[in-house]
């Protein structure tokens, strides 16, 4: 078993100059006397080939250089190998992407050298892991998932991306004045709502679209989703609440309602609305999710 860490990282993301970057990556690991390997990705999910290698080599240490999208598919990659228990697997991340929520709940600055520094200590917390499964596929989530508003935006982020962080509010815009909302059909604890709803979201960790809040009293370790449902808002709504979306306090809304639950089903009535995972689009419609409790550990500050 090897202790050394093994690198995935993404060229691509974030749209920074990653060459110039790398170098001073691999400098700084060497200055802190951090052993490690790596591989680039060079096409889309190709994260999750490279940690199936990784881990039947003996890796049990990974680095993640990119964004949310780049962690995700390594968290992916881990929840479906076969070759060691998820829970004795280590993530740390080196953000490079343009959101990079993930980090924010964890107080990782979104900076190489400090990144580093928390990767040096390796103070870990061993962190729960959603499951979705939707259209006979299943899909792993380390932050935050959900289905309708927020997949719209997710969806309409990979025509704005070119536009860095501000693309996250364009994608928002753009969703207040065209998303549709729908009826949805959801079944949890013994509940079950029926409402029109503008999205439902299952969080394990706090932040999504670039630092939006959509989740109450999250804990990440408690083996529990929060839910929140955000039934009739309007587009006066979200405008006139727009600092609450980025300081928690739009749960508070009286159109809104939280819930904890190890599992959920939303079938949505009319529509087929996007279904996101950390930002990341991975299909549209019916979605069921439950929770793993204490399924990876992550390198947090």
């Amino acid at each position: 078993m090897s202790k050394s860490w093994f690198i995935i990282a993404n060229p691509i993301s974030g749209n920074r100059n990653f060459s110039k970057q790398w170098k001073e990556i691999q400098q700084l690991l060497n200055n802190k006397k951090i052993d490690f390997s790596f591989a680039f990705t060079k096409f889309s999910k190709h994260e999750i080939e490279l940690v199936d290698t990784a881990i039947q080599q003996g890796f049990r240490n990974i680095i993640s250089i990119g964004g949310d999208g780049t962690l995700h598919n390594v968290v992916n990659g881990i929840m479906m190998q076969r070759y060691a228990k998820t829970s004795d697997i280590t993530i740390a991340v080196i953000p490079q992407g343009t959101g990079n929520d993930w980090i924010k709940s964890y107080n990782i600055p979104n900076n190489v050298e400090k990144a580093i520094e928390i990767i040096s200590k390796k103070n870990i917390i061993l962190q729960d892991i959603g499951v979705l499964e939707h259209e006979n596929k299943t899909t792993f989530f380390n932050n935050v998932a959900g289905l309708g508003y927020d997949g719209y935006i997710v969806n309409k982020l990979k025509t704005l991306k070119r536009f860095g962080s501000l693309a996250y509010i364009l994608s928002g815009i753009a969703g207040l004045f065209f998303y549709k909302k729908t009826v949805f059909k959801i079944i949890f604890n013994d509940k079950v709502l029926e409402t029109n709803c503008l999205m439902t979201v299952f969080g394990i960790c706090k932040f999504s679209g670039g630092g939006m809040q959509f989740t109450k009293n999250v804990n990440s370790t408690d083996g529990l989703l929060d839910i929140t449902i955000a039934k009739n808002l309007t587009i006066f709504d979200l405008i006139f609440n727009l600092r609450k979306l980025y300081s928690g306090k739009i749960v508070d809304h009286k159109k809104i309602e939280t819930y904890k639950t190890k599992e959920i089903r939303v079938v949505p009535q009319t529509e087929k609305p996007f279904i996101q995972a950390d930002g990341e689009l991975i299909g549209t419609g019916e979605v069921q999710v439950k929770i793993i409790e204490k399924a990876i550990n992550f390198v947090i500050n």
